[in-house]
């Protein structure tokens, strides 16, 4: 099959650092171009892939200072659609921009939606365009979406088994990776640590947006001796972070789509404490790959049951159900689905 593949500007595919989205479309085009189809990724200059690669950009916006990415990504998606003949499934990655441009080609486009959609903030182009084929990543993440739009699948996230190998024996701490937000609840992760007598590794990037939350309301917690505050890392250090852990603490307060750091961990064979919020009872299975838990005590009595669950029970969760392999072949089930369907947009009429 000959696929598409296009990527948001802001990082490169794989990211250097932060950067969930491009990471799951890095592991989806190199599964994909294993299993022998023509992938051409559209993305950052500075990408690594084995797929034919069309630079978007010199290298990931985010660090090239640029704050506003719609400018280069509509270009990108201009040369997206002069190319269109040239491929059988175009897979959009980058929210909603391309739906005016592609309206008519709604046979032969898929965009996955990897962020929160409880927010208004999109509600008009879905139900300006609601034949354009969508994938959520959890049916969570479908509940507060507007009503008739077009989704073909969910697809759940999938790496490669060898991204965070197997650590059969883990650490002596917990571990809290991805970002400082209030509804990342660092500070939940902090009052674990402390009532269970653990010590915390908090590996965490800092948005300018956030700043002043860390600052005021998550700096000075940690100043206590369990707590140790690392800052942002990249994957390297990620794989021996979370391998090393004794349990993940995943203390979200809000809807999230998916989690992939939870996969991350269950990788590593480390057991995930999470509360029950959006995407987590797709992801974990109480008791298997971890632990749902909806109250701080709750979490605290959990860190011993964690700490005695079977890493290799944990390693072999993941397997079973979110390898990238996995994700490819969903995703092209996804892709026949759309070009099967031979649904097209209906003839645009000039109003009058």
């Amino acid at each position: 099959m000959r696929i598409a593949q296009i990527s948001p500007l802001a990082e490169a595919v794989p990211p250097k650092l932060y950067g969930g989205t491009e990471r799951v479309v890095s592991w989806l085009t190199e599964e994909l171009v294993r299993q022998g189809h023509d992938v051409t990724l559209f993305a950052s200059g500075d990408s690594e892939t084995s797929a034919r690669l069309v630079p978007g950009a010199e290298q990931g916006l985010r660090l090239s200072n640029i704050r506003d990415h719609t400018a280069h990504n509509l270009v990108m998606l201009d040369r997206v659609r002069k190319r269109a003949d040239e491929f059988d499934i175009i897979h959009c990655h980058i929210d909603i921009l391309q739906y005016p441009m592609f309206q008519d080609m709604a046979h032969k486009i898929v965009t996955t939606l990897h962020g929160r959609l409880d927010v208004p903030d999109f509600a008009p182009v879905f139900e300006e365009y609601p034949q354009m084929p969508l994938i959520s990543i959890s049916d969570s993440q479908r509940e507060p979406m507007v009503p008739g739009v077009n989704w073909v699948a969910t697809v759940y996230h999938g790496l490669p088994p060898t991204v965070a190998p197997f650590n059969p024996k883990g650490g002596d701490y917990l571990a809290f990776l991805g970002r400082i937000s209030p509804e990342k609840r660092p500070d939940r992760a902090i009052e674990i640590a402390k009532r269970s007598g653990m010590k915390l590794r908090m590996a965490a990037k800092v948005d300018k947006a956030d700043q002043e939350y860390f600052d005021t309301q998550i700096a000075p917690l940690l100043k206590h001796p369990l707590i140790e505050f690392i800052g942002e890392i990249d994957e390297r250090q990620k794989v021996d972070f979370l391998g090393n852990a004794a349990a993940f603490l995943f203390p979200i307060d809000w809807r999230e789509p998916f989690g992939l750091v939870m996969i991350e961990a269950m990788s590593a064979g480390t057991p995930v404490i999470a509360w029950r919020n959006g995407s987590v009872p797709e992801v974990i299975e109480h008791g298997v790959g971890g632990l749902i838990v909806e109250s701080m005590d709750e979490a605290v009595a959990g860190v011993d049951t964690a700490l005695g669950m079977d890493r290799a029970g944990v390693r072999a969760y993941f397997e079973s159900r979110f390898t990238a392999e996995k994700m490819a072949s969903n995703y092209l089930a996804a892709y026949n689905s759309v070009i099967g369907s031979g649904a097209r947009a209906p003839r645009l009429v000039a109003a009058e």
